[in-house]
């Protein structure tokens, strides 16, 4: 009896241990990470503290984080400088026709590549992904000798067509989600009369929304923010995006740091509201993409 009694004690005491021991490495988890989002968030907030800054106190020693006053007429300035809105509008627009490009096609071709079957499907796959290993920069002077010749420079069409041929990236993204939906549903929709489009609308788009957020979210982030695009092809200050405005911005504005940082808040917040409001579908498509090779 006093043996089963030790025993137990013993398997008790263990288990209090490694119960404690977990509880311990927990709490240091949780200590880096929150130590790791303060190290990561001082530079927005010091840009939003600035932001709302008179000139004369962004470079006070110790910062003040703080403002005081609060200059909200910092951002009612920089609309007024340069034609902010019009930037605003031509990176919206610009977006708008990437993401719709780059859904449509990727999810097009990853249904090919996912649930169809043709010779050399595989072979066709891997010429794709082949794709990625070209650095963008190599294709720059012969892509933009092509958009030349057919009069698209100083427009918003090299910046929107080619987003309609489908990337390897998101090609690679959506066939590994389709691979995850079981192929009884095909047969079950096939046996009904269902075509293959019909599969590809009525079923597999609706199962797949959390990878197809997770494609507009980055197609978003990528061509809000993308500079060299637009560096490249447009000329016109009418025709400038925001990453182009920015600049502009930048030349008429240099001194003035407590504008910039308004202007920069401006162009970032679309980026961090769209996170925030997707980030459960921008989450849960990583999480569950490529799973099954």
């Amino acid at each position: 009896m006093q043996r089963e009694v030790a025993v137990r004690k013993s398997g008790l005491s263990i288990w209090q241990s490694r119960k404690r021991r977990k509880q311990v490495a927990k709490a240091v988890a949780f200590v880096l990470l929150i130590a790791g989002s303060i190290l990561v968030l001082l530079p927005l907030v010091w840009m939003i503290s600035t932001s709302l800054k008179d000139m004369s106190r962004v470079f006070v020693f110790p910062p003040e984080w703080m403002p005081d006053p609060i200059m909200w007429s910092n951002y009612v300035d920089v609309w007024r400088t340069v034609p902010f809105g019009i930037f605003v509008g031509n990176t919206a627009f610009i977006t708008s026709i990437v993401i719709i490009g780059d859904l449509i096609s990727a999810s097009l071709v990853a249904f090919g590549f996912a649930r169809l079957r043709a010779p050399g499907r595989d072979v066709l796959f891997v010429l794709v992904l082949s794709t990625m290993m070209l650095p963008g920069y190599v294709t720059v002077i012969p892509v933009y000798w092509m958009f030349s010749k057919v009069g698209w420079i100083d427009t918003f069409y090299p910046l929107t067509v080619p987003s309609f041929f489908g990337g390897a990236f998101n090609i690679f993204l959506l066939r590994q989600f389709f691979l995850t939906i079981p192929r009884e549903l095909d047969d079950a929709a096939r046996i009904d009369g269902c075509s293959s489009f019909r599969i590809f609308a009525q079923i597999i788009l609706p199962l797949s929304k959390p990878a197809l957020t997770t494609i507009g979210i980055l197609s978003f982030m990528w061509n809000w923010n993308d500079f060299f695009g637009p560096l490249i092809y447009l000329n016109s200050p009418e025709n400038y995006t925001i990453a182009l405005g920015l600049n502009f911005f930048r030349g008429v504005r240099s001194s003035q740091w407590n504008l910039l940082m308004a202007a920069s808040f401006l162009a970032l917040l679309p980026c961090i509201v769209l996170f925030f409001v997707a980030q459960k579908y921008f989450i849960q498509g990583i999480a569950t993409t490529g799973i099954k090779g």
